[in-house]
């Protein structure tokens, strides 16, 4: 049986510091680390009550760190931001808290853009093809279906 490496709470906290310092992190991410270290349940609370102390893991700072860069970069909808912070067991409170900072007039501007290129991109002649690959598209994003639909009919008549 392969030997694994074994680590002192001390030792685990430091790794885990430069882990948190690196981005920002989520408790489950840090605890699931921590188990991938073997560390006992008792250490693990240990090294995530000294990491929030430390101002090191901090939900609701990675739920919008998390928020602005999916949107950015990703150009994800609230439904896709939502469902992948939910996943990570943010707190509704966080969630919402994060969701807040994306104005309105950037979001509905994002998914104008992101709808119209990705119209250009589709080679489909089938009116209806084209319109379900441009809506399927869209939702798959995470983007709200009234807009999707609304898009769909308002680039596709």
């Amino acid at each position: 049986m392969p030997q694994h490496k074994t680590y002192t709470v001390d030792e685990a906290k430091r790794t885990l510091e430069n882990y948190c310092a690196y981005q920002e992190r989520c408790h489950k991410e840090v605890v699931d680390k921590l188990q991938q270290m073997h560390m006992i349940p008792q250490a693990i609370d240990v090294i995530v009550s000294h990491l929030i102390e430390n101002n090191y893991l901090n939900e609701t700072r990675f739920a919008e760190a998390f928020v602005r860069g999916k949107f950015r970069l990703k150009k994800w909808g609230k439904h896709r931001l939502k469902r992948e912070l939910k996943q990570r067991d943010i707190s509704t409170y966080n969630i919402t808290k994060a969701l807040a900072q994306i104005s309105g007039v950037e979001y509905y501007e994002t998914f104008h853009v992101l709808a119209s290129k990705r119209l250009n991109t589709i080679k489909e002649t089938n009116t209806w093809k084209k319109r379900k690959k441009l809506a399927d598209y869209l939702l798959y994003r995470g983007w709200e279906s009234h807009l999707v639909y609304e898009k769909v009919n308002e680039l596709i008549p």
